[in-house]
């Protein structure tokens, strides 16, 4: 059984069930292993091959077993969902941790609460779709929380999204950490390892959005926007890849470059004069944390987690409305025109994160809350809310 399985290990094992592979849940997942494999726990992680995760979350120190899923809910789900039971029978977790909407899916369906569970959307599914997909996914979410021994959210507008959409979850809010070791001021000629800036001049002013290429990131929207930035000479980068790309380089207007996915978004954050990231929606976006600790200033769109990522009293200069590309184009042109503000932004978003979004910290955060679930007694399904 299940429950007699995880109750026989003196070790605290840690079972992470994941999809997708890539980006910032990729990101999170790999901290959390290297964090928790530190710390003495017994990692294992879940997920499809392919991406970065499986490679990277081994070298941290990570069992990676191959769970064969995609994206979306399909046909494939029944296979996922029989599969992702019997790896966790075969590893024996004190606590599964589903990351994203679709391994909450299945580990959900495939647990039913026989073993303590966290369920991380990073961001919610029911805001990635509409129409009949959205009622559907918002459906499920809110039937599914009772198999979830706590619900947690990456920001405290995640979890007021999913309580005002009805999902009576028992909650805790966790918000994201980036590594302040790697993610750290540059030194000089930031610009001159960036091959693709080789013909644009040293002076020109640079703006940088480090995101997957798809809806949810807004690059369409802010396309629309770099067409009213008027600052001669300046240029737009894109970093990352994904659905949206082909389309994407189509619309582009001159100006804007594109470099493909990069496995350390570091030098171009030290390049950038600005990073913008237009999202539709968010959990708490990791680019903008690493940026800023990085020195760098930001424009957000006023979504999940942003004005939490930000330091007090940035919002006037650094948040707009999503789907708002004139708003966009004219904070992007503010800060491109006023280096003395680009630069107090910088330092101000530097020391504000380098206070309050150590990746280490919010992995011991989440240690304990796994010690929390262990300590209560079974089943864990009453309705509870936490602050």
């Amino acid at each position: 059984m299940l429950q007699q399985s995880w109750t026989e290990q003196s070790q605290l094992t840690v079972f992470h069930l994941v999809q997708p592979v890539e980006g910032g849940v990729a990101r999170v997942v790999t901290d959390l292993v290297r964090a928790q494999t530190s710390e003495g726990l017994r990692t294992v992680v879940a997920c499809p091959q392919g991406g970065t995760l499986a490679s990277d979350a081994a070298e941290a120190g990570a069992r990676v077993h191959t769970w064969p899923a995609v994206r979306a809910p399909g046909p494939h789900l029944p296979g996922e969902v029989v599969t992702a039971a019997r790896l966790v029978r075969q590893s024996r977790p004190h606590v599964v941790h589903a990351h994203s909407a679709k391994a909450g899916l299945a580990g959900r369906l495939a647990l039913r609460g026989r073993v303590p569970t966290v369920f991380q959307p990073h961001a919610w599914s029911f805001e990635a779709v509409r129409g009949r997909e959205a009622a559907l996914a918002l459906a499920w979410e809110r039937y599914a929380a009772r198999w979830a021994s706590r619900t947690l959210c990456v920001s405290e507008t995640e979890r007021r999204t999913g309580e005002q959409a009805g999902i009576a979850a028992r909650w805790s809010v966790i918000r994201n950490g980036v590594d302040l070791g790697h993610f750290r001021p540059g030194e000089g000629a930031d610009r001159a390892g960036l091959p693709l800036l080789s013909g644009v001049p040293a002076g020109a002013p640079l703006v940088v959005c480090v995101g997957r290429l798809c809806r949810q990131k807004g690059q369409d929207v802010l396309l629309r926007a770099w067409r009213r930035v008027a600052v001669p000479g300046a240029r737009l980068v894109l970093v990352g890849d994904g659905p949206d790309g082909e389309r994407l380089r189509a619309d582009a207007p001159p100006g804007v470059l594109f470099a493909g996915a990069s496995r350390d978004t570091r030098p171009w954050f030290h390049a950038a004069d600005v990073v913008v990231l237009p999202s539709r929606w968010e959990g708490m976006a990791l680019a903008p944390l690493e940026a800023m600790a990085c020195g760098t200033p930001v424009v957000l769109t006023d979504v999940g987690g942003a004005r939490e990522s930000l330091p007090p009293g940035q919002e006037a200069h650094c948040l707009v409305p999503p789907e708002d590309p004139a708003a966009l184009a004219t904070a992007l042109t503010a800060l491109l025109r006023d280096p003395g503000l680009r630069a107090s932004l910088g330092r101000a978003a530097r020391a504000h994160t380098r206070s309050a979004r150590d990746v280490r910290e919010s992995a011991a955060a989440v240690s304990d809350l796994y010690r929390e679930l262990l300590s209560l007694p079974r089943p864990m399904t009453r309705k509870r809310t936490e602050r």
